[in-house]
């Protein structure tokens, strides 16, 4: 995943980009950047931010940057924003998404005549200086983002800082969030609804799919109108969206509420206490409890005074690791209780069952596990929810692999994705087995697009049914 934040103002804009930036630190762990252009020109930072969080990465940028126009990101994985200099200009950019065909890509801009691309550690080229190149093969900058997109299998979300101003494009069918704010002398785009709202600013509107604007300190112009068609991802109320924050006019605390609310309407347990995963199954402990009426509970505590999520390594072992020991328990809360748990999903189950094992050393006497979301059985293709290289990586399609072998058509996959199917239960119950719960039941899908209400057409559900 990764976030963003721009700011186009009269005044110097490094303050607002500062803090607006930070407030999406939630949605990357490894690296953040800054670019602005100013009077000297443009000024650029770029720093990792596993061991450390972004204010104090940045604080001596904020201090030195001067400029009235820039942008800013956070990554889970490459250097961005990058300077580029074409027969645009110079400008910054900066992208959220994910390109499932860059090896076709990069050969055909190499046919076109790009010489090179650097190479980041591990030999992967930089997603950002591919879009760059993209761009560059088109006359002029709006025609160059459309036809990037265009060509980009997968979703692409782009923000591009030039000497005159700002250009937003929301990807072609709007997965990802663009959100316009403004104030005297001042516009912003954001990825998250609430990052602006301290800084001063007022919700302005959201971009549709596809559009692209302008943003400067006087306007934000449209340069290419928005498309009919929409998949935002679904999984951003679900998981990745701030509790604060809403998409498409829909707020992702009163969703997840609503998540809780039908999970329980759907349940035939009744435990001592309900709780959440800390801290996104919270949300969906509290729909569940409200709804219930079966008491909340903290039974254990995250403990992030100096573990935020930011500071996450990116081995996979050392996370599990690391996750366990952010949790620390509430033995009273716990010992001799029926518990049933929320967490936002199931993706590998390593943490969950870690967790459910740490509940009964601690003295529970059953731990009922009710993920806020149906089984992932497809990894996505679009924005990189999670960090799985191998739709073998989720714990859904290893227990279908157990079932049917590894080469198992659409088909299949599909009934397993079915709540009402046998198969479905049958991996289930496998599922509650191997991570050790008294009883699991998912969300359903149906229910899950009824907890957001906006039209199921206008939802990406691909990560659970494999429809794109």
């Amino acid at each position: 995943m990764g976030g963003f934040f721009a700011v186009a103002s009269k005044e110097d804009c490094v303050f607002d980009l500062f803090f607006g930036t930070d407030y999406h630190s939630h949605l990357g762990t490894r690296r953040a950047g800054m670019a602005v252009y100013g009077k000297k020109g443009f000024d650029r930072a770029i720093h990792n931010i596993e061991n450390s969080p972004f204010r104090t990465k940045f604080e001596n940028d904020f201090h030195d940057m001067e400029g009235n126009i820039g942008i800013g990101c956070i990554s889970d994985y490459e250097p961005q924003p990058l300077i580029v200099r074409s027969h645009h200009g110079t400008f910054a950019i900066s992208t959220v998404g994910k390109i499932n065909n860059t090896e076709a890509l990069v050969n055909d801009v190499f046919g076109k005549g790009n010489t090179h691309f650097l190479e980041m550690s591990g030999g992967d080229i930089n997603a950002t200086e591919l879009v760059a190149a993209l761009i560059n093969q088109r006359d002029n900058i709006v025609e160059g983002i459309q036809y990037a997109q265009s060509v980009i299998e997968g979703s692409m979300t782009i923000l591009l800082l030039t000497s005159k101003g700002i250009y937003a494009a929301r990807d072609a069918l709007g997965r990802t969030p663009v959100v316009l704010g403004k104030k005297d002398g001042a516009y912003c785009a954001s990825f998250e609804s609430f990052a602006y709202l301290n800084l001063g600013y007022e919700p302005l509107r959201e971009l549709g799919p596809g559009e692209i604007v302008v943003i400067t300190p006087e306007a934000v112009v449209t340069m290419a109108k928005p498309g009919t068609k929409m998949k935002i991802c679904t999984f951003l109320w679900v998981y990745y969206g701030y509790p604060s924050s809403s998409y498409e006019g829909i707020s992702v605390e009163k969703m997840r509420y609503n998540c809780g609310a039908l999970l329980a309407r759907r349940d035939n347990v009744h435990p001592d206490n309900v709780a959440g995963v800390p801290d996104s199954g919270t949300a969906h402990a509290v729909g569940y409890a409200n709804e219930s009426g079966i008491p909340f509970s903290r039974p254990f505590i995250k403990y992030t005074p100096t573990w935020p999520r930011s500071f996450m390594p990116t081995i996979q072992s050392k996370r599990n690791l690391i996750a366990k020991m952010k949790l620390i328990p509430v033995h009273d809360l716990i010992k001799d209780k029926s518990l049933l748990l929320i967490d936002d999903s199931i993706v590998r189950g390593t943490q969950l069952r870690e967790t459910t094992e740490f509940l009964y050393k601690s003295g529970a006497k059953e731990v009922h596990i009710r993920p806020a979301c149906p089984p992932l059985v497809f990894g996505c293709k679009f924005i990189n929810f999670s960090r799985s290289t191998s739709d073998m990586d989720l714990i859904t399609r290893r227990v279908i692999a157990k079932f049917e072998g590894e080469n198992v058509g659409a088909d299949v996959l599909s009934d397993y994705a079915n709540p009402d199917s046998e198969r479905y239960a049958r991996m289930n119950e496998e599922i509650r087995k191997e991570l050790n719960f008294t009883t699991l039941r998912y969300h359903r899908l149906d229910d899950l697009i009824e907890s957001v209400g906006i039209d199921k057409d206008k939802l990406c559900t691909f990560c659970w049914n494999g429809v794109e």
